[in-house]
Formats: C-alpha cells, structure tokens, sequence
C-alpha cells in the first residue's frame, strides 16, 4: 500500500475511531492506492462523469473522511481535518506555498507535537490539488451551521495565511481572494464575517445568530423589517414607558438589561448588512 494511501487510511481510522475504524482506513487507503475508491456504475461511466470521478481517488479518500467524521459526531475531529485541508489548498492556490504561509499555518492552527509528522503529510497531500476545497467547505460549512463562531474563526486563519506572503497595502491574488469567498459562502457566514476577517478585527460578543434570535426574527428578513422590529422593540422596553405605565422597579430594571441586548444585537446586525 502506498504512501498516500496510508495517511488517509489513518485519517478515516482516526475520523471512525476505535479497532473498527482502523480496519476501514486500511481498507479504504488500499482502494484509494489502487484507484478503486469511487466504482463506475452498473452501466459504466459516461464520458461526462468519467472525466469527473477518475482523476483523483485518493482526494475522494479524504472527503470520505471528513464525511465520516460528520456523521459520526465527530466534529472536532471534522474541524481540524478540514482546517488543515481548506489551508493547505488556500497556500497553494496562487503559487507555490513558501516558508511564511507555513509559519502563518503553524501560528493559528495549533496541534500537538507528536501529530506534526501526521500534520505535516496531510498538508503536503492537500496541497496538490486546489479546486476541490468548497466539498469540504460545505461540509464543515453544514455540520457546524449553529456554531458560526468556529467557522468565523477559520476565516479568520484562513485570511491570515493569505496575508502572510502578501506585502503590506497591497490586494490579496485574484485566486485566494476567490478561494476565500467561496469558502465564505459554503460557511454560510455573513456579510460581517468577512469585513471581520478580511481587516484582522476581532468577532463581537454576540454570535450573528443569537442577534437574529435576540430579536426574535429570521436570518431572511429584509432590512427594512429588521430595523422595523428593532425600533418597536425599543419603545416597548424602554424605562420611560414601562414608567409611564406604573411599572415596579424590578420590571424596569430587567427592561433595562432587555433593551441592552436588544441594542447589542441590532448593532451586530446593522455592521453585518452594512445598514
């Protein structure tokens, strides 16, 4: 069994987990060594889908890693996998990955140093292909879409390596720079997200998310019912009126920290739809 073969079928063993697992790696790096992985059809391939399942079994290997992973709630193991994966293709994307993209990758994605050999492999593996990233986008993109704090963070990392052979006021390439959206859009992640991560700012103390649900609305609705709720929300928790209807201090004083929050939460909104 070939080389790649192995570290994937340790990346599958490592996803699954347990004596079961490594038995499936095994198995599936030997199919990916082999060319194997992905079986034609009963009727054989057609010329269309031969030419998009036989160049590369072996990123399949990964992908059904990463699917693995998902589906057996092993998320943090899907993050990293994927963190390493999405890196990798994004340092290779415009040029040849240099010495300060790896600097960059080892700065913000922190892993034990008895997994660097494994790492390591897996990074130099990813980077030999690059327009295969948005599958694992979109699934780390599905598996994390209520906890869109980790995958701002990713952005985050992953516009830090684009920035890292970029001299200072210059633009990012062409090619990283439609790297990053698409990945942004597979995240599903906001317009704030990305001015976040594209100008180094840190993510506010309220998740988007949790702005939406403090207002009580849906992530689709349109600007003008967003600041429509906001404002009604506003004048029925404001002290005066509470005041003006006799009510106890305990009620204005919990209005107080209600109204807090409902202001914290539009002003989330208002910078990620750029209001």
């Amino acid at each position: 069994m070939g080389i790649w073969g192995k570290i994937f079928g340790t990346v599958a063993g490592f996803a699954v987990g347990g004596r079961m697992g490594a038995v499936f790696g095994a198995a599936l790096g030997h199919a990916a060594d082999r060319g194997s992985l992905i079986e034609p059809p009963s009727g054989g391939w057609s010329d269309r889908w031969r030419a998009r399942a036989a160049p590369d079994p072996r990123g399949a290997a990964a992908f059904i890693a990463a699917k693995f992973a998902a589906v057996t709630g092993r998320r943090d193991q899907l993050y990293s996998l994927c963190a390493i994966i999405l890196a990798a293709k994004l340092a290779k994307c415009d040029a040849p990955v240099n010495r300060r993209e790896i600097d960059a990758f080892k700065t913000r994605i922190r892993f034990p140093p008895e997994n660097a050999a494994e790492v390591g492999r897996l990074f130099d593996f990813a980077r030999q292909r690059t327009d295969d990233y948005e599958h694992f986008a979109r699934e780390l993109g599905h598996s994390f879409r209520n906890q869109k704090v980790m995958l701002e963070d990713l952005m985050s990392t992953l516009f830090f390596i684009a920035r890292a052979d970029c001299p200072d006021g210059q633009p990012l390439h062409a090619a990283e720079t439609r790297f990053l959206m698409r990945v942004h859009r597979a995240f599903g992640l906001g317009q704030g997200a990305w001015d976040r991560a594209e100008s180094g700012r840190s993510r506010p103390a309220m998740a988007e998310d949790d702005a939406y649900t403090v207002l009580g609305i849906s992530i689709t609705a349109t600007d003008d019912e967003v600041r429509g709720t906001w404002r009604r929300l506003v004048r029925i928790y404001h002290p005066d009126t509470l005041m003006a209807r006799n009510a106890s201090q305990e009620e204005v004083q919990a209005a107080v920290a209600k109204i807090s929050r409902i202001n914290a939460a539009w002003d989330v909104i208002k910078r990620d739809r750029r209001l």
